[in-house]
């Protein structure tokens, strides 16, 4: 059951939601909350429309599909774009933000793990996450429910925030180092996009 902030949707006393209606509000609520970044200089008008029209949406979907289907929610437009909290917007960043590192460099594809250089935690965190991809796939196929994919992408998306934050990626303290660090980006940028994928979400190259 999704409800609005000022209670249930009741035909009779007109507070039903036209669809149409709430998708143009979730895109100008978008369009306006990206400006205020002010990240977007190098965009011309056409990806900007691309990039309201997806960060709109994917906030709709999310925020719905981030509840158990069993339970009661209630939307709010403006709470559902929020670049730094349980939103799609904030997986879509995560997944820009990754790619936006691999743009400057892929990893070697000969890499392999030193055995002599042991896993920092957020590196052992972010891997053991990625590991539990499958599982959460299954888990949402065998419950019905989609919001075990949604809470995944976004418990990956936070961590990867965090490791990235914490830890130098291009300039890491060695070759290894760096060639790891590049695999997570690029490995999470994968998982994100076809997590949401999975759930009609797209995620774009840039934010």
């Amino acid at each position: 059951m999704v409800e609005l902030p000022s209670g249930r949707m009741k035909t009779r006393e007109g507070t039903v939601v036209d669809a149409d209606d709430l998708i143009d509000e979730m895109i100008d609520v978008a369009a306006r909350k990206t400006k205020e970044l002010g990240k977007i200089k190098d965009f011309t008008e056409e990806e900007l429309e691309k990039l309201y029209q997806t960060i709109g949406l994917g906030a709709l979907k999310f925020f719905i599909l981030r509840v158990d289907p069993r339970k009661r929610m209630i939307f709010n437009p403006e709470e559902s774009i929020d670049f730094h909290g349980f939103t799609a917007s904030f997986v879509q960043y995560s997944h820009a933000r990754s790619k936006a590192i691999l743009r400057n460099e892929q990893p070697n594809a000969q890499f392999s793990l030193a055995e002599d250089e042991p896993l920092l935690p957020l590196e052992k965190e972010l891997m053991i996450l990625l590991e539990r991809y499958p599982a959460a796939i299954r888990q949402a196929a065998n419950e019905y429910n989609p919001s075990a994919i949604v809470n995944y992408t976004y418990e990956l998306s936070r961590t990867f925030n965090s490791f990235v934050t914490e830890h130098r990626v291009l300039k890491a303290e060695t070759e290894n180092k760096k060639q790891l660090r590049l695999r997570l980006c690029q490995m999470t940028a994968n998982v994100i996009a076809s997590g949401m994928s999975l759930v009609g979400i797209e995620v774009p190259e840039r934010m």
